[in-house]
């Protein structure tokens, strides 16, 4: 039996927020958005897991196609944006480069238009390198802004950033929405301590953009971020001021330590996961342009080598008793490098995994939601007016 007045308080919530702002818009960095549009994203995605958790279709297309673009390998990301688009009735297909006329040369203007046709919505991963995720995602914008002034597709397809350098905006949402379920709503993450930690990994290139995403996101909360790495391992200049602004503008409290003890001491969350030093990603992306191998091949054994100093970075069960009561919130965007387990040293112990496992797995489940919501909102006016349409139709998503 659905719970309606569970639907129509879920909806109620909805209308607190002016949605307006996020349609017709492509959806690339959080810092773009407003705190409404944040929270509106973060609404329609609990109403839609509702809807699917009470067997009520939100199928939105009869038809029409979602295209997904990954430049790096994915597994959580890859099959969320899958989900949420066959939940809302797109059909999915995945643009291998490699087997397209983009490996011969067919420019980004070109090969976007000829995709878009019947396109509703791309979702591109693009992380690897500063200075190009971003940009390729602005680049394919572009194209199909033009492409639509000029008549040549039907519609503009929508963007949604599935990490790119700079941003991981599905998972930083996603973790927004499980702090949200976990302290029971927005106004109990303000005050709350966040650590944003780096952790030691046997691999040297993982992007920025999720510790990133994390500081610049939730300090607009209101939570006390610490961001915690050994010293010469810092994240774009550019976003930790961000992050600090944010913090000003909210009267939360930005901080940087390179203690991970002292980061720990009475924290209510703690998300303990390596990056590559900002110094190191720029330099690999000159040399990539470059095309040095040589070059590269010998900063992977210098990045190597240099995390190696630091395998004591590693959430332990001594570390996780500092966290506030000793019952901190450890968060993991996945997979996570567990001690013993998928490595000889990594990130965490495999004691203190397992024992927040579910949780991190019930952060990662908001995901596929979290994109449904950022295509719906950017497809259409009224979000509230499209989510009782759904609710009043009643369509079973499996018949029973």
């Amino acid at each position: 039996m659905v719970d309606v007045n569970k639907f129509h308080e879920l909806l109620a919530d909805l209308l607190k927020y002016k949605h307006e702002n996020l349609t017709d818009k492509d959806f690339l960095l959080t810092w773009d958005k407003s705190i409404d549009d944040l929270k509106t994203v973060i609404q329609v995605s609990q109403i839609l897991r509702f809807l699917r958790e009470n067997n009520i279709s939100p199928r939105l297309f009869d038809s029409g196609l979602a295209i997904s673009i990954f430049r790096d390998k994915s597994t959580r990301t890859r099959f969320s944006f899958t989900s949420a688009s066959d939940m809302l009735g797109l059909q999915v297909v995945d643009f291998d480069e490699k087997k397209t006329q983009v490996a011969h040369g067919e420019t980004v203007r070109e090969t976007m238009n000829m995709i878009s046709f019947m396109t509703e919505v791309i979702g591109i991963r693009d992380d690897m390198f500063l200075g190009y995720g971003h940009q390729y995602m602005l680049e394919v914008a572009h194209a199909l802004d033009e492409g639509y002034a000029k008549g040549v597709l039907p519609q503009r397809p929508r963007l949604v950033n599935l990490q790119c350098d700079l941003d991981h905006p599905t998972q930083a949402m996603a973790d927004l929405q499980h702090l949200v379920n976990y302290f029971g709503g927005f106004d109990k993450l303000k005050g709350k301590k966040l650590v944003m930690s780096w952790a030691y990994s046997p691999s040297y290139a993982k992007p920025l953009s999720v510790p990133q995403g994390i500081i610049a996101l939730m300090t607009r909360f209101g939570m006390d971020v610490t961001l915690a790495y050994p010293e010469g391992y810092d994240l774009e200049p550019d976003i930790v001021e961000l992050a600090k602004l944010n913090a000003q503008q909210t009267g939360a409290k930005f901080e940087i330590t390179h203690s991970m003890d002292e980061a720990f001491k009475d924290a209510d969350i703690v998300y303990p996961k390596s990056w590559a030093p900002y110094s190191i990603m720029v330099e690999r992306t000159k040399l990539l342009k470059e095309g040095n191998v040589k070059a590269l091949d010998d900063l992977e054994q210098q990045a190597l080598a240099e995390n190696a100093k630091h395998k004591d970075w590693t959430t332990t069960e001594q570390l996780m008793k500092l966290t506030r009561d000793g019952q901190g919130l450890y968060m993991h965007c996945l997979p996570a490098d567990i001690t013993g387990v998928s490595c000889e040293h990594g990130e965490v112990d495999a004691d203190v995994f397992e024992r927040y496992r579910i949780e991190t797995y019930k952060e990662a489940s908001y995901k596929p939601y979290i994109i449904a919501a950022m295509i719906l909102t950017s497809k259409f006016k009224d979000p509230v007016a499209v989510l009782e349409q759904l609710y009043a139709r009643g369509q079973k998503r499996v018949i029973i």
